[in-house]
C-alpha cells in the first residue's frame, strides 16, 4: 500500500536504531512481513525496485574527533553530516546532528530548501538571513554552535542505496534495507557525488558472513512495536552494528592513522 502523503521525520527524534546483517535475499520475505503493517517510502514507491539514492556528507574536526569517538566507544557521542537524496540532489537539504547515547539515538534535523547550502553552512548568522523558523531555527542554531566549537569541515562523502517501509500502524516506525555502499573523500563542500572517485566499501570484512544488506529498525524509545519483536523472532536477527561513516572514513584513510589519535590512555 502506498499514500498520497507522507509524515516527515521530525525535526527532534528520539528512537532505537536496532542494526541486523542480512544477506541480500531476505530483502523480499522481511518486505512481505511487514507489508500488512507499513507501507512503502514515498522515495521507494517511486522507483521500480523500491530502491533511492541517499547521500551524506560526513562533517568532522581536523583531527576527527567524532571519528575517534566512535573509535573509542565513547557512550556519549555524536556526529554531523548534510543529507540530500538522488544522484543529482535538489533542494531541501538536511543538515543533521545525531546523537547516541547507550543504545538510544536523538536526531536533530533542520530542512533548508534553499540551493546554497555551502553559503549557509558557512553564514554566521544563516536563521537570521534565510529566515528558519520554529524547530528549525533553534536546530539550526545548534548546528552552527558545534560547527564553531568543533571547527568542523568536510571530510567524507558517502552514497547508499535504500528500500525503507514506514509504519501506518504506529505513531513512528520505520524498516530500512541499505545496499550498494559508496564513499569518496571530501576535502571540499560537494552535495553532488564524483562518480569517478566513489569507492565501494561494502566488503565482506565489515559484514557478518553471507550477509551485504544493512537492516534498521527504528521506533521511538517509548514504544516498541510488538510487529518489529516478532519480525526480529521470526527471522532469528542477530543485532549487530554499522557506522557508514566510520566505514567509509576507515577506507578513504587505509593505513594512514597518523590522522587518527593515539589510543594510548594518556591521549584520553
Amino acid at each position: 500500500m502506498t499514500k498520497t502523503a507522507q509524515i516527515e521525520i521530525p525535526n527532534i527524534l528520539e528512537r532505537y536504531e536496532l542494526k541486523y546483517h542480512i544477506p541480500f535475499e531476505l530483502i523480499e520475505p522481511i518486505s512481505d512481513f511487514v507489508r500488512p503493517y507499513c507501507y512503502l517510502d514515498e522515495y521507494s514507491a517511486r522507483e521500480e525496485n523500491g530502491f533511492y539514492i541517499i547521500n551524506n556528507l560526513y562533517l568532522d574536526s581536523p583531527f576527527y574527533t567524532f571519528l575517534n569517538n566512535r573509535l573509542e566507544g565513547a557512550e556519549k557521542r555524536f556526529n554531523m553530516r548534510i543529507r540530500t537524496y538522488g544522484m543529482n540532489p535538489v533542494p531541501p537539504y538536511f543538515f543533521e546532528i545525531k546523537y547516541k547515547t547507550g543504545d538510544i539515538i536523538r536526531k536533530f534535523r533542520t530542512k533548508c530548501k534553499y540551493e546554497n547550502a555551502e553559503e549557509i553552512f558557512n553564514c554566521t548568522n544563516a536563521v537570521e538571513k534565510y529566515g528558519f523558523k520554529g524547530r528549525d531555527a533553534e536546530n539550526m542554531n545548534l548546528f552552527q554552535r558545534l560547527a564553531v566549537t568543533y571547527n568542523i569541515e568536510p571530510k567524507v562523502f558517502t552514497q547508499y542505496s535504500r528500500k525503507a517501509w514506514i509504519s501506518d500502524t504506529d505513531d513512528y516506525a520505520r524498516v530500512t534495507f541499505d545496499i550498494d555502499l559508496r564513499c569518496m573523500e571530501a576535502d571540499l563542500f560537494i552535495l553532488r557525488p564524483d562518480l569517478s572517485k566513489m569507492v565501494s566499501y561494502d566488503y565482506e570484512t565489515i559484514f557478518q558472513p553471507g550477509c551485504n544488506t544493512i537492516l534498521e529498525l527504528k521506533c521511538y524509545t517509548s514504544n516498541v512495536p510488538a510487529w518489529i519483536m516478532d519480525l526480529v523472532s521470526t527471522f532469528h536477527l542477530k543485532r549487530s552494528s554499522f557506522s557508514k561513516y566510520t566505514n567509509g572514513a576507515l577506507k578513504i584513510l587505509g593505513d594512514c592513522r597518523s590522522y587518527l589519535k593515539s589510543t594510548d590512555s594518556s591521549d584520553r
